[in-house]
């Protein structure tokens, strides 16, 4: 294809945003997830929960791909909800 156009870019769709922006978004997620473990109190860092809440955060995030992310924080949300929970009753 020699008259093909090289230097147009595509356009980015305005509900999703560019990558840039996307991965912007999760981290700043996932850094609101992080202090909302912090918040906890120490009966509960004692709870298994909490390391693996903080693992899905920290390695198990770092080596899922963008587009799985969002589905370990999803499930690091869901488990430090559990323990704030958990918190409440005890």
């Amino acid at each position: 294809m020699p008259n093909r156009n090289f230097s147009s870019s595509r356009p980015t769709d305005p509900v999703r945003g560019d990558f840039r922006q996307r991965y912007d978004e999760i981290e700043s997620r996932r850094e609101e997830l992080i202090a909302r473990l912090n918040s906890l109190d120490q009966g509960t860092r004692a709870h298994p929960g909490y390391k693996r809440a903080l693992k899905l955060l920290n390695e198990t995030f770092r080596k899922s791909k963008l587009a799985q992310r969002l589905a370990v924080l999803q499930a690091a949300s869901w488990l430090i909800d559990i323990l704030e929970r958990l918190t409440l009753t005890l």
